[in-house]
């Protein structure tokens, strides 16, 4: 971690521990540092003289590595020779690929002229009705590969007229709805935006979408898409008792956008909870259809049987515990005891005891940019039991290096790291402004808020303007702060809350002034360069606490297979250093 002091005219730097708790130990020991020379063969010699006050401060037990679960190739597209890494071959059109002429004209006239291979990959599943998984590298065009196909069912089934549902009355289904969530405002507004971003031939969006999230309530006009999170979803149809029983009916499509991250941490109890509810209303539909199928809608959700819920469902209270970790739900064989009233044990049965089938009357999408699949928890393994008849599509690159990405890779001590950030920056900086004539885009990642702002504060030292994007400030300076970046571009130093999803054009060098802490946010920081066919360069800093995981990936790169060792279990990778760390020890 960084930190850094200001004092004129001198830069007082702190390497802090991996912990944020651990601000302000015992100062151990000082260095003072005027230049880097490791960098000097590498980086073009700057102008810029710093001298810099370095204090190392306790590094934590583990070093500061922590480690994912382990992926697996569920399905794999087709091998494709030549050197296209992105886009579908010249013979394949919006219109080859199964989409009415009014949507392949907007997607032409937004500039999107041919599909990518992803694309191509996942528009004929979806249109076809399966539930659908999309793992792909950041960059591969996943965000249309699901907008795209649904804008073109949706549109086949407008029609009915606007209600109002700004009533407790909620949505009224006189028209297939989908719904998008995603894990944070920014991303919903996101998707918004790309969907409105697809217009008929008078300049009007195809279809209606609404947000809800952040400042934005429950849409007083029924939309066709509407893009929620989790949270602001369930708070807005929990407490009104029939508008969730509408909404739930009305749902056809439901996706799930980072669903890596929706199956894990805070996510995943209410994502799982939501998708029991759809489950529920499909069961309810199935079931009263023969006999009640014309008051099928007025049926009360809370009137199905117990049982009935048992059927193939995850439990929010099997999920685990641990915020690292994904979710688990009981085997076939597994069965929870619990005690009644009395004190005397009862056996449960697990929730794949009940097998009543039923006819499914929605469809589910699952997008990712990494999804391991391998081990019981990993969220692959829970869509691979939940979903076991969707379909897969991976990316070429999932999980692997691209090739359109320059990766450069430098160690670093408490002496170097200074002037190696500011010539990773400057030539960086330069390279781009030499190579073309349009704006500079630079992203710059640190693991805490404390090290964006030291990390911000040594740039501007060395004349160096910079953006600061964190947690720590507002959505709506966030939000300020992505449009500024996009429309003027420069050097933009920011969080992991930066790297998932947020679609940012024609950045060409990412650099990590800390290197990630897993292989997870490593393949989400490289992926906001060399996105939709472009190429990029990533700088990578990192220190011998980082050694390891640097050489899993590399190696992997190396070979031109998936970071399949960097992606263990949780601790997994970490304790298999400690575990090397005291056989070397015992050998010497």
């Amino acid at each position: 971690m960084l930190f850094l002091h200001s004092s004129a005219p001198m830069l007082h730097f702190y390497k802090l521990s991996s912990s944020p708790k651990l601000l302000f130990p015992q100062l151990r020991r000082t260095f003072s540092v005027l230049s880097s020379p490791s960098l000097s063969s590498s980086f073009p010699k700057s102008s810029t003289s710093l001298r810099v006050h370095l204090f190392c401060l306790a590094q934590s037990n583990d070093g500061g590595v922590r480690s994912f679960a382990t992926a697996a190739a569920v399905a794999t597209t087709a091998d494709r020779g030549g050197g296209e890494t992105f886009f579908a071959e010249e013979g394949v059109s919006w219109t080859a690929l199964g989409l009415s002429d009014t949507i392949s004209q907007a997607l032409s006239n937004a500039g999107f002229t041919r599909p990518s291979l992803v694309q191509a990959e996942s528009i004929p599943s979806i249109l076809s009705g399966k539930d659908s998984i999309i793992a792909a590298e950041t960059g591969s065009g996943k965000t249309h590969s699901y907008l795209v196909p649904l804008i073109h069912k949706l549109s086949a089934s407008i029609g009915g007229s606007v209600c109002d549902s700004a009533s407790d009355k909620g949505f009224k289904p006189s028209r297939e709805v989908s719904l998008v969530l995603c894990p944070n405002v920014l991303l919903c507004e996101q998707v918004v935006r790309m969907a409105n971003g697809l217009c008929d031939e008078n300049g009007d969006p195809l279809i209606k979408v609404a947000a809800v999230c952040g400042r934005q309530g429950w849409p007083v006009y029924q939309p066709d898409v509407l893009v929620s999170t989790p949270a602001a979803l369930l708070n807005n149809i929990e407490p009104k008792k029939q508008r969730k029983m509408s909404f739930l009916r009305g749902v056809k499509y439901v996706v799930f956008d980072e669903a890596d991250m929706l199956l894990c941490g805070s996510f995943q109890n209410q994502v799982i909870r939501l998708i029991n509810m759809f489950r529920h209303d499909e069961k309810l539909l199935s079931w009263t259809s023969q006999s009640t199928a014309d008051n099928a809608s007025e049926v009360d959700l809370e009137t199905l049987p117990q049982d009935a819920l048992e059927q193939d469902e995850e439990s929010p209270n099997d999920a685990s515990q641990d915020d690292d970790e994904e979710i688990e739900s009981l085997s076939e064989e597994e069965e929870l005891e619990e005690g009644n009233e009395d004190g005397v044990s009862v056996q449960k049965k697990g929730w794949r005891r009940v097998l009543k089938p039923y006819d499914r009357s929605k469809q589910y999408i699952f997008v990712a940019a990494t999804l391991p699949a391998n081990g019981k928890r990993t969220a692959g393994a829970v869509l691979k039991r939940m979903f076991p008849d969707a379909r897969w599509v991976n990316g070429n690159y999932l999980h692997r290096h691209n090739p359109r990405l320059e990766r450069k890779w430098f160690e670093v001590t408490v002496d170097s790291q200074v002037d190696a950030l500011i010539e990773a920056v400057k030539h960086g900086v330069e390279s781009e402004t030499s190579d073309s004539n349009d704006v500079s885009r630079t992203m710059v990642f640190a693991n805490t808020v404390e090290a964006v702002e030291a990390v911000a504060k040594i740039l501007e030292r060395a004349g160096i303007e910079c953006y600061r994007y964190h947690k720590d400030a507002s959505l709506e300076e966030r939000a300020g702060m992505l449009d500024d970046f996009r429309e003027k571009g420069g050097i933009f130093v920011c969080t992991d809350a930066a790297a998932r999803g947020v679609d940012i054009p024609n950045i060409s060098h990412v650099i990590q002034a800390d290197f990630a802490t897993s292989a997870v946010d490593f393949l989400h920081r490289v992926g906001r360069t060399g996105r939709a066919g472009q190429h990029g360069v990533v700088t990578s800093l990192y220190t011998e606490s980082n050694r390891d995981l640097v050489s899993a990936i590399r190696e992997a790169e190396k070979l031109g297979r998936p970071v399949e060792t960097a992606f263990s279990r949780k601790r997994g990778f970490r304790n298999k250093l400690k575990k090397r760390s005291k056989l070397q020890f015992a050998s010497q």
